[in-house]
């Protein structure tokens, strides 16, 4: 593995993840161009909109949700990712 690879999310160069955070080829794809970094940031998003809009792991429209959110993160497919209404960051 590279000791770089160039990060969608930054748009730099930056450390890659050491394994695929998710199967099958979108892990892959993740993989090949996201960066720690880039996933961190990520996970951050996603542990938002977990939170806010009081999601559960356990309800399949929950994960369906999720996985769409994070390919537009991602990979801009299909839009911005969302924000629940009325969040503010800090």
């Amino acid at each position: 593995m590279s000791d770089t690879i160039h990060c969608r999310i930054l748009d730099k160069q930056a450390e890659p993840l050491e394994r695929a955070p998710y199967p099958g080829p979108l892990g892959e794809r993740i993989l090949a161009e996201v960066s720690a970094e880039g996933w961190g940031r990520w996970v951050e998003q996603q542990t938002m909109l977990i939170n806010e809009n009081r999601l559960s792991m356990a309800d399949a429209d929950a994960r369906k949700f999720l996985l769409q959110e994070m390919k537009k993160f991602l990979f801009g497919e299909g839009g911005e990712s969302a924000k629940p209404d009325g969040f503010k960051a800090l």
